[in-house]
């Protein structure tokens, strides 16, 4: 048999009673505001969606936590998050807030990946419960609803060592705790200590709990769905903007990290060659940014320039999309700056997108290396990360990734093309959907949206946020011969 159906079925209902169940949160803001259409919007959507979920796993035999096989685990893992973007647009359909379908998937989609990219051209006149569903997904989507349902899976007797190969980002997956299962367990504690700090320091701060949870969930979940058309520039408080941008910094850190400072490994993050590497990125481009708008005259103010260099680039390489300036409107080399910063993207097991800036140091080994052995070609000199010899089979699988993601951003960008917008337009599109980060240049940059390309195009663009949150391979499988092959 090709796939195990059973348990692959029993965990797809799984996934389905999850959404379900998280639209019972903005039910209760419908009802805090008197959204009454809202509410039963929801409602007719969680009903079906739970009852679904309680027959999988109440009739569903209970299987061995062996049964779910790696190819089960990247097409459980594959088809959710297609089912949680159909299932997530309904409420925005339904309820007439997108009427749209192809908007409403983009839109969810978005919102899931943690991309932030949007076909809204006044988010202002949404309803208060449908603002928050849309900042919500971006907290579901952040550390992957598949690892919120590998810390149920006990309860559903199912094995999720594949799921978390084919869910966690970057090249390698770290286990923090002896079981899967306890894994999920501690990142969620921290993710959920994250949010509720900073919901309490932005209340602190003068914001409403309305946009303090929000813009919370947004920013832990490196989403960068605002609730306000200037996003957060609208506040026009630069104590908001401070607290946003730490904490935007702080997501796009590899959350193992995290665990082991709660474990009192104090110097885990300063012994961490990725997390100096990230740091040093964003310094370096704070300080150029910084300058290039000064001298440029840009800005009349270095004070007012410091803080949106200090506030964008954490923004882009978190791959938020948060905005507080339209850097559409600056110098080039800024431009090229921010460009390369959605190429990088945040560190592996973090809730950003992008390359991902381990894959980007050990890439610049490669070719250090492969100058190195220009000039002494006897020589053996194998790539080390900190102290440690990196495996053959890893910087193939590195070399390999990199040069898928540009191969699937330049055909991208030719489809994208056709819509008749420029190649910087297409490029930018693209880019900002496969790495997550929302606002691009141009047509779709910081002020911009997406809602002029057509229908066929914002659902390509919303499987392309996908296929990027999962970091390319999860959905390309699907799509070969081979993985439906039943003798291979």
């Amino acid at each position: 048999m090709l796939l195990n159906r059973k348990p692959v079925i029993k965990l797809l209902c799984a996934v389905t009673a999850i959404v379900g169940a998280a639209m019972l949160l903005p039910v209760i803001v419908a009802l805090i505001y008197k959204e009454h259409s809202c509410a039963l919007a929801f409602i007719a959507c969680i009903l079906p969606m739970m009852a679904l979920g309680f027959l999988a796993v109440r009739f569903i035999p209970a299987t061995d936590s062996g049964s779910l096989r790696m190819r089960d685990g990247f097409f459980v893992v594959g088809s959710s998050w297609l089912i949680m973007s159909f299932l997530g647009s309904l409420p925005f359909v339904i309820s007439g807030a997108i009427p749209s379908y192809a908007d409403a998937f983009f839109e969810t989609a978005s919102g899931f990946t943690t991309t932030g990219s949007t076909i809204l051209t006044d988010i202002e006149i949404l309803p208060r419960s449908m603002l928050f569903w849309r900042a919500f997904t971006h907290w579901i989507g952040g550390m992957g609803v598949l690892v919120l349902t590998v810390a149920i899976l006990p309860m559903l007797d199912i094995g999720g060592a594949k799921l978390m190969r084919a869910e966690t980002t970057g090249p390698t997956m770290d286990r923090v705790s002896f079981s899967l299962n306890d894994t999920a367990k501690s990142l969620y504690k921290i993710y959920m200590g994250i949010t509720v700090i900073e919901v309490v320091l932005l209340m602190l701060c003068g914001c409403s709990l309305f946009d303090a949870v929000t813009h919370s969930f947004a920013t832990v979940g490196t989403g960068g769905f605002s609730s306000y058309n200037a996003s957060v520039g609208a506040f026009g408080n630069i104590w908001v903007e401070i607290v946003i941008s730490v904490f935007m910094f702080a997501c796009g850190v590899n959350f193992n990290l995290y665990h082991a400072l709660v474990k009192g490994e104090r110097g885990a993050l300063f012994r961490d060659a990725e997390f100096k590497t990230y740091m040093g990125i964003v310094s370096v481009s704070v300080i150029l940014i910084t300058v290039i708008l000064i001298f440029s005259g840009s800005y009349a103010s270095p004070g007012m320039a410091l803080r949106d260099s200090f506030f964008q680039v954490n923004s882009i390489i978190t791959t938020t999309g948060f905005a507080t300036a339209d850097f559409d409107l600056w110098p080039v080399p800024s431009k090229i700056i921010i460009f390369i910063l959605m190429l990088v993207g945040g560190c592996a097991s973090s809730t950003g997108g992008g390359i991902k800036v381990i894959r980007v140091i050990l890439f610049g080994k490669l070719i250090d290396r492969g100058l190195f052995r220009r000039l002494h070609s006897s020589s053996v000199r194998p790539v080390k990360l900190g102290g440690k010899t990196v495996s053959a089979e890893t910087m193939s699988g590195i070399a390999g990734f990199i040069l898928l993601y540009f191969a699937v951003a330049a055909a991208g960008t030719m489809l994208v093309s056709l819509e008749k917008v420029s190649i910087v337009t297409a490029l930018s599109t693209v880019i900002t959907c496969l790495s997550n980060v929302g606002p691009g240049f141009e047509r779709v940059g910081p002020v911009c949206n997406f809602s002029f390309y057509s229908a066929p195009i914002k659902v390509f663009l919303g499987v392309l946020m996908i296929a990027g949150r999962l970091e390319l391979y999860t959905i390309i499988l699907l799509l070969r011969p081979e993985f439906w092959n039943k003798n291979r």
